[in-house]
């Protein structure tokens, strides 16, 4: 990343950041809007954050690793988050894993080198009644299978503007 790139990423962190009130309780708000615009928290934005509410970067950094919601690795435009609770697990959800690294090249907490997709594993999306779910970004995809998990990297891969999906 150049200097000028690094800047400007900066300033766009102090924007995000100041517009809550300097407060330790807003850390969490804080970081779901630097995470909802640069899909994950880079560490300058933490300490910027820790910084501008008065706390150590430690506190910061901790509340960071302790939510699974915060990722502290860059995630894809995409992220594909596959139920393996007991029932998805049941009917197939390792199955859709294998055709996800086959499809993408990617496992569980990896992204994409394009980064169009972050793929992780969740205990529960609450969807036990259309097992085996998954999740893209935050819509839903009941009774995957592999036919149907390949339609639906074809379907965010496609050649058109996917950002409705987002």
């Amino acid at each position: 990343m150049s200097e000028q790139e690094y800047e400007e990423n900066i300033e766009g962190f102090r924007k995000i950041i100041s517009g809550f009130p300097g407060e330790k309780r807003y850390i969490i708000p804080i970081m779901h809007e630097l995470s909802r615009c640069y899909r994950y928290l880079p560490r300058a934005a933490l300490e910027l954050t820790a910084e501008y509410v008065g706390v150590p970067f430690s506190q910061v950094y901790s509340m960071a690793t302790f939510y699974r919601a915060f990722s502290l690795q860059p995630r894809g435009r995409f992220n594909i988050k596959v139920c393996d609770g007991t029932t998805c697990h049941i009917k197939g959800s390792n199955i859709l894993l294998d055709e996800i690294h086959k499809n993408l090249g990617i496992g569980p907490g990896e992204t994409t080198a394009d980064r169009e997709f972050s793929l992780e594993t969740v205990n529960c999306i609450g969807a036990c009644a259309i097992a085996p779910a998954l999740l893209v970004n935050e819509r839903v995809y009941p009774r995957v299978n592999a036919a149907a998990l390949k339609e639906i990297i074809k379907e965010y891969r496609g050649g058109g503007d996917n950002d409705h999906h987002e």
